[in-house]
């Protein structure tokens, strides 16, 4: 069955999606990173900060932002995932193996990626990813189950939403939030309570216009 995880209630209709193909790169904090001197992880990171403006001043990298705690993410100006393994593969840091790497289409629904302006402002979102998992245990309640979710995400985030996001298909999604929205505002949702949505929740520190918004 497939579920089409649409945030429509949300805001009463959706823009069409952007046809501009963008990639998302999420750099993950490993488990247990190499310790390194603090002198060769700032050099890294100095590289890493100076990589990621030759990227932007190449029209290649659209935005970037750590996550508090470790890692962080690229939204790349391009669908092609082999351009964009190249231009990660370029990264320092990538290059000393400090982050784990996922590679994913970045499909806005609502929003969209735009040139923060300068100077940046830097601001923090709650990042919230959903991953969907339908079995045969749960298909028969995951229609209903995925309206209660909509109409409570509806009155959960009202006009706080930033954009919401496919990666790749309508079954991993992701929302950026005004606000702090962490597990504990989700506790009424039946579809996260019945294990048929598991959010994975971050704050995300990005300069504010990077998804269009005012």
């Amino acid at each position: 069955m497939k579920l089409l995880f649409l945030f429509v209630t949300v805001v009463g209709s959706f823009a069409s999606a952007c046809a501009q193909p963008y990639t998302l790169v999420f750099l993950h904090k490993k488990a247990k990173p190499q310790e390194l001197p603090k002198e060769k992880v700032d050099e890294l990171m100095r590289g890493h900060m100076a990589n990621m403006d030759r990227l932007a001043k190449e029209g290649k990298l659209k935005a970037a932002g750590p996550f508090d705690g470790g890692g962080g993410i690229f939204i790349f100006n391009s669908g092609s995932t082999e351009d964009v393994r190249a231009w990660v593969a370029t990264d320092p840091g990538v290059q000393a193996n400090r982050w784990d790497i996922e590679i994913v289409p970045y499909q806005p629904q609502l929003g969209n990626v735009c040139e923060a302006p300068e100077p940046y402002e830097m601001v923090t979102y709650s990042f919230i990813r959903f991953r969907s998992q339908v079995s045969k245990a749960n298909v028969q309640q995951a229609e209903a189950w995925m309206n209660a979710h909509r109409q409570y995400a509806k009155a959960l985030l009202q006009d706080q939403l930033i954009t919401h996001v496919y990666l790749g298909d309508e079954n991993d999604s992701l929302i950026l939030a005004a606000g702090d929205w962490g597990s504990n505002q989700w506790t009424g949702d039946e579809a996260v309570n019945q294990g048929l949505l598991v959010p994975v929740f971050k704050k995300l520190w990005i300069a504010k216009g990077s998804f269009c918004e005012k």
